[in-house]
């Protein structure tokens, strides 16, 4: 009976040796798999279904992935996977570890940037505009102004912000002088001539003047087909062309860009803008963020960090932003 039970148990060994060393290699396969997205995602194809874009929008999610395969890996005892799970680890470290240092020190040159979606169904916008008031910022940039709602975000603003400008839907509330605002020309050819969602303002700051943008490029939809968003990738094009004609040097983009920063949607935007060194800042949607779509980015300045506020009747999260400006020369345009 000793023998028999000795040769049961030897019997289940070498039946689960076999199944833990296939798991193992299996997650050692997906994991330099997960690797290879991460480390080349732009060369995945974005026709059809612009399957690449979809894949980069959720990019900083792949690191639950590398979690999840940790465990399977430490479950099932399996070297070869662990090891092999150096490799993703290393690709996302490199691509998004920095998002979670510390802020940096407040800079001498920094202005605070809230920016926020509205949406143009909050039930409380007075209540939105003093959570807005609470952060403090410099500058302000809120998208979905309609009807009423507008006049609420002006009165209650109107106190901390003495300038701003609104065109279309879209406005920038300033604590220093807006020398200049005007309607930024952003509609995607095939929408409605009414459609008004970008301006541009030069406010003139205690460290020179800034070029500040604000825009709402059209929504995206995920669906079976995939992601539908070739008006908002049209716009962002037309967008990056007006803020490579920029004549002032510093230049602050803040909006709802319907996109992640990864998103090669975005790239006409991201190749000539810094985007933020520190933070996620996820902020749609607001009951459960997944992805941050409300953005700061900048030209000749840093964005050094960028967090969430807390909620308010919008189904977007209000993101706040710390903007450290360049030295500028004493006119704050570039040379022709």
């Amino acid at each position: 009976m000793v023998e028999q039970g000795a040769g049961g148990v030897t019997s289940v060994v070498k039946r689960r040796l076999p199944e833990a060393s296939r798991l193992g290699q299996i997650a050692a396969g997906l994991a330099v798999a997960l690797a290879g997205v991460m480390a080349f995602h732009r060369v995945i194809p974005n026709s059809p279904g612009r399957v690449g874009s979809l894949v980069e929008s959720f990019l900083p999610w792949s690191g639950v992935v590398v979690v999840l395969l940790f465990v399977v890996a430490l479950v099932r005892r399996s070297g070869v996977g662990l090891v092999a799970l150096l490799l993703p680890v290393g690709v996302w470290v490199q691509g998004f570890g920095e998002l979670l240092l510390p802020a940096p020190d407040v800079g001498a040159r920094e202005l605070v940037v809230v920016q926020h979606n509205v949406s143009d169904e909050n039930p409380d916008p007075a209540g939105t505009a003093r959570a807005l008031l609470a952060a403090g910022g410099d500058l302000v940039a809120l998208e979905e102004l309609v009807g009423p709602a507008l006049g609420v975000y002006e009165d209650v603003l109107g106190a901390d912000y003495p300038h701003h400008v609104v065109h279309g839907t879209v406005g920038i509330w300033s604590k220093y002088p807006i020398e200049e605002g005007k309607l930024v020309d952003i509609r995607p050819r095939a929408f409605d001539v009414g459609w008004s969602r970008g301006l541009r303002a030069l406010v003139r700051t205690p460290y020179g003047d800034v070029a500040a943008y604000v825009a709402h490029l059209p929504s995206v939809r995920v669906g079976v087909r995939g992601l539908a968003s070739s008006p908002r990738d049209e716009s962002a094009r037309m967008l990056g062309d007006i803020v490579r004609g920029e004549k002032v040097r510093a230049v602050i983009l803040m909006g709802d860009l319907n996109s992640t920063v990864d998103d090669r949607g975005l790239h006409p935007l991201t190749s000539q803008l810094n985007v933020a060194e520190r933070g996620f800042a996820f902020s749609y949607p607001a009951a459960l963020p997944v992805a941050r779509i409300d953005q700061v980015l900048a030209r000749s300045a840093g964005v050094s960090h960028i967090r969430t506020l807390p909620a308010t009747g919008s189904d977007h999260l209000p993101v706040a932003a710390r903007v450290t400006l360049d030295p500028l020369p004493p006119s704050g345009r570039l040379a022709p």
